[in-house]
């Protein structure tokens, strides 16, 4: 799925849900901006400022224009005010394609660095309620309940040779692990589970049901758990991995994550060493 963000100049707003979206390195979903007033310009230094502050780099962004051929070939576009869209309306785009995002994001154009701040909260606040709540993808990530305790004990059980039971499932939930769900189409599709303790974090599991692999949950899920590491102002989050899964490696490398030691011998069925991954936050 292609998204177009749209603002005025293409050098502030935009930018930023353009870096913040594609930062999520999802699987067959990609965003551009572009503006109404200005082609060629650079990224405005505040916004390069408080994306840099949350690990995104913008400053190579130039302004562009908007075009029929960006349009065209946007899913979904995505205004900052109102007044952006119903251009696009009267230029005859169907009010199926073009929305805005988050009701509307305040321009901080000229402004500090907090409004700046405030602007890019906005900005990913809303396109995380956009790609959890399943408008960008036929995925939903909810927080999972009791209730879910034996859909991620079964599916444990699917995936590992040393499976949590639900019981275990059950008491994590009641201390100090957070579960999150993935649902498509009502079905429990995958999970993962986070345990913090300390101002730390771990990733204990995640496992996706086979039909539901190479289609984005195992990125929304892994997203889901770095936005609570933020929210519970953790210092870092760590897991292990097989050292033969390079395809859950790679993943990992492009959502910030980076080899930081082995355990020799930590996995069975079979025996395998495991590299630790973690992501550190600059709070």
């Amino acid at each position: 799925m292609n998204i177009l963000f749209v603002c005025s100049g293409n050098t502030c707003r935009s930018p930023m849900a353009q870096g913040y979206l594609n930062s999520k390195n999802i699987k067959n979903l990609r965003a551009l901006s572009c503006g109404f007033m200005c082609e060629g310009d650079p990224v405005s230094e505040n916004s390069v400022l408080v994306m840099n502050e949350i690990g995104i780099d913008i400053s190579a962004h130039k302004s562009r224009l908007i075009t029929k051929e960006l349009i065209d070939c946007a899913d979904k576009i995505y205004c900052m005010a109102e007044n952006h869209r119903n251009i696009l309306l009267s230029a005859g785009i169907g009010e199926n394609k073009v929305f805005v995002l988050g009701g509307g994001i305040p321009d901080p154009f000229g402004q500090s660095a907090e409004s700046y701040r405030d602007c890019r909260n906005s900005i990913t606040d809303a396109i995380d309620t956009l790609l959890y709540g399943g408008e960008l993808l036929p995925l939903k990530i909810l927080t999972a309940t009791e209730e879910d305790a034996v859909k991620i004990a079964g599916l444990e059980k699917e995936c590992f040779s040393s499976p949590w039971s639900e019981n275990a499932v059950l008491e994590g939930m009641r201390y100090n692990t957070a579960f999150f769900k993935a649902v498509a189409g009502g079905e429990f599709a995958g999970y993962i589970g986070v345990t913090a303790v300390a101002g730390e974090g771990y990733i204990n599991n995640i496992a996706v049901k086979k039909e539901y692999r190479e289609k984005g949950a195992g990125s929304l899920l892994l997203n889901r758990a770095l936005d609570f590491a933020r929210e519970e102002k953790l210092d870092f989050l760590s897991l292990e991995v097989r050292r033969s899964n390079t395809a859950a490696i790679s993943l990992y490398k492009k959502l910030g994550f980076k080899s930081e030691g082995e355990r020799k011998g930590f996995y069975d069925n079979p025996k395998e060493d495991a590299a630790i991954m973690t992501r550190r936050f600059n709070l």
